[in-house]
Order: C-alpha cells, then structure tokens, then sequence
C-alpha cells in the first residue's frame, strides 16, 4: 500500500537516495507513460469481480500509510489512465505534486517523500478477462450451476456442505460449515450466525489476497486444510463498558 520511505525531493525536482545508503536512487520524475500494463489474474475475472477487487483496494489503501489526498488524486488518475486520457492523468498527478520516478502509477512518491504503490489491477484489466454470461458468475445465484468439489477443503458432493478453516485477527481458529457454492458475503452471515460477529466487521483474505462478497468458494481454489483469514474491526457498539461501583 503507501508507506514513508527516507527519500526527499531536491530543488531540481528529483528522488535522492536516502542519506544513510539504504534507499533506492530513484532519479528524476519521469511524464506518465501511455502503456498499459499487461497482467493475467490467478483465476479468469470477470468485469464485475475486477470491479469489486479494486473497490476493495480503494477502500483500505487510506487506511494505511500515506495522506488520504494523495490517494483520492491516485484514483482519478488511474482512473483517466485507463480511459487513455493521459493529458488529464498527467494534470492531476502535476496538481498533487506526484511525482513517478519510472514513470508509472505502480510506483508513486508525493512531496512529502512518502511512497505510493498501485497494484496493476487498478490500471488495467487482466488478459484473462472473461465476461459476464450470467448472474451465477458473480455469485448472484448462489444455487445455480455446479460447484467442483475439489476446491471445496475436501467437500465429497457438489453443492454439498463442507468445513471451511478461519482464523481469525483474535487468534482464534475454527472452522464453518458451509457449502461451495455460497459466497463470501453468505460465508461472512454464516459466520455471524455462529459466532455473533457482524459481517460489515469482517474482511477475509487468501492467499494474501482480499476476498469480495460476491465472489464463490468454488471460485476460490482452497484446497483441504488451508485457511482464511478474517480480520475483525470492532464496531463502535462493541466497546468496553465501564465496570459498575
């Protein structure tokens, strides 16, 4: 995501190296390039999964290190890259004071030195594009088409009820019953169901990878005993109560 590197700008408008040796010379900034990056998913992505996968990414990114300005100037200049409006890109990233060392959005610094990095599906989709030839591809219609079981952590039946491995950001493991045809979103009530914690408090992760609610456990590929992760945020509601006299 952003972090804060040691890197400064000069009065010439470069990247210099950190001054105790361990940054990376960067050199001048360099105008944004027109190439698109070109990229293949780990499973074929249809137009709304992508959508999803970086509504995802721009939703937690602020919530890491850098200022939340940057952030919103880097969306819209993903954003008009990927329209090809490259003049009105470049404005943005010149209004901000963004500067791009190599001359692409993967690898942004503002002027405060603190480090940017837009992972590729937030500027192009993946060669393995695939469209959206019904509802049941985005998980829409959880109980429509058939489910292969061998993605399912071991589940014998398509469709059928198979247990699924968490973990979650308490420490604790468990495991869910739930069938590999539901979606993440359905996991996330199933698991609130079972353990009372309130699915809008939940983000689950594969693989280092976030999952988003529409996507299917069959779609996944989690083979038997690997886990999720589930990070839980505490709702306001959930704050300690004082103890009484």
């Amino acid at each position: 995501m952003g972090g804060c590197v040691g890197s400064h700008h000069d009065s010439s408008g470069s990247l210099n190296e950190n001054s105790d040796g361990t940054g990376v010379a960067l050199g001048r900034n360099q105008p944004l390039k027109r190439e698109r990056p070109k990229w293949k998913s780990d499973y074929p992505m249809t137009e709304g999964q992508l959508r999803s996968k970086r509504d995802e990414f721009w939703d937690t990114a602020p919530a890491f290190e850098g200022r939340k300005e940057i952030w919103d100037a880097l969306r819209a200049a993903a954003s008009a890259f990927e329209s090809n409006d490259h003049l009105l890109a470049q404005a943005i990233l010149d209004g901000a004071s963004i500067t791009l060392p190599h001359g692409a959005l993967t690898e942004c610094y503002d002027e405060l030195g603190n480090r940017y990095q837009l992972p590729v599906y937030c500027l192009s989709p993946p060669v393995n594009m695939i469209e959206e030839r019904s509802e049941e591809l985005d998980g829409s219609d959880p109980d429509s088409g058939a489910a292969d079981p061998s993605t399912c952590s071991g589940s014998d039946t398509a469709g059928g009820e198979c247990q699924l491995r968490l973990r979650l950001s308490t420490g604790r493991d468990l495991r869910l019953a739930v069938r590999s045809t539901d979606t993440v979103g359905m996991m996330k009530r199933r698991l609130q169901s079972h353990e009372g914690v309130p699915a809008s408090t939940q983000r689950w992760f594969f693989s280092g990878r976030p999952l988003t609610d529409r996507l299917r456990l069959d779609q996944l590929n989690i083979s038997r005993d690997y886990v999720v992760q589930v990070i839980l945020s505490q709702p306001p509601w959930q704050h300690v109560l004082p103890e009484g006299p």
